[in-house]
Order: structure tokens, then sequence, then C-alpha cells
């Protein structure tokens, strides 16, 4: 069974950094598409930031501040998010898109973690 797990949120002032992480664990085969998405209260969750092994995509509020990466050999995505505002306050979701010898190619989410901006 594929698990996504995210670690690295937490409370920083306006100005800030945080870096999240998020490990895929399981009988794993290949992953795709790797990316972070947020969800703050009240509004629909939203795409970040994605990468895939040739590109990366950025929501265009967070381009020139957020960067995403990826190391295959772990299976791991990151996130390296400066600059942050109170705005990008909000739950961030790890997905990827990953495929299992059993089940084929299939989307998988985290848990979320909190990030959280003060002014």
């Amino acid at each position: 069974q594929v698990q996504l797990v995210e670690s690295g949120g937490g409370l920083v002032q306006a100005g800030g950094s945080l870096r999240l992480s998020c490990a895929a664990s399981g009988i794993i085969f290949s992953i795709n598409n790797m990316g972070w998405y947020r969800q703050a209260p009240g509004k629909q969750r939203e795409l970040v930031a994605a990468i895939t092994s040739a590109d990366t995509n950025y929501n265009d509020s967070v381009k020139g501040r957020f960067t995403i990466s990826r190391d295959n050999a772990k299976n791991t995505v990151y996130l390296q998010m400066n600059s942050l505002k109170p705005e990008d306050t909000a739950v961030y979701y790890c997905n990827a898109r990953i495929m299992t010898m059993a089940s084929g190619f299939g989307d998988y989410w985290g848990q979320g973690t909190q990030v959280t901006v003060s002014s």
C-alpha cells in the first residue's frame, strides 16, 4: 500500500521560510508527477506547484518565492517556501501519481500539513 507522509509545516512570521517534505513509501514501480496543493479555510484546494521529470509548474501567486524539487532515489518531493505571506496560510497537501504493480497508476494524497504565516 502506498503512503505519502508530509513534514515541515508550522508557524512562521511573514517574510520567513519553511521547507515541506513528502516521502512516498510502499511497493512503488514508478512515480510520474508530484506536486503540492493547498487549501485555506473557506476556499477550494488549489495547485501550488508540480514537478515532472522534465518540467515544473507554479501557481502565479508563488512564482519567485517557492521552489519545488524532487529526489527520485528517495521518492521524495520538497517545497521550499521563502518570503512567506499571511495569504500563504493553508493546509498543504502532497500529491503524486504513482504506478504500482498491483494497481497500475493511481493518484495519492498525503494527510496534509498546516502552514501558518503570521503578520
